[in-house]
């Protein structure tokens, strides 16, 4: 169910939003609704990513593999060119004492 919320906008980007939202033939409300609506969903991509890169980093910390980027991009290219292509082998990684 919709809540009512109230933001106060500047006049200039009242201003800069109205024409906006005429050219795409949305209300001035509609077309705030989209942009946070856009704003959100991007700032959620973001912090997935972010988690995503964390959670990565901890896995090679523990010890997980590690492959080279010559090798990932060669690989990657292949797949997106409907080559064929053989997954990277991980690199070896030196004993640590």
């Amino acid at each position: 169910m919709p809540t009512t919320t109230t933001l106060k906008l500047p006049e200039e980007l009242k201003e800069r939003i109205a024409p906006l939202a005429r050219r795409a033939g949305k209300t001035p409300h509609a077309w705030m609704l989209e942009a946070l609506e856009r704003e959100a969903a991007l700032c959620e991509l973001r912090e997935g990513f972010l988690q995503a890169g964390q959670q990565s980093a901890q896995e090679v910390d523990a010890g997980g593999p590690l492959y080279a980027a010559e090798d990932v991009h060669s690989y990657l290219l292949a797949r997106v060119s409907g080559k064929p292509a053989r997954r990277p082998a991980p690199l070896k990684r030196a004993r640590r004492h």
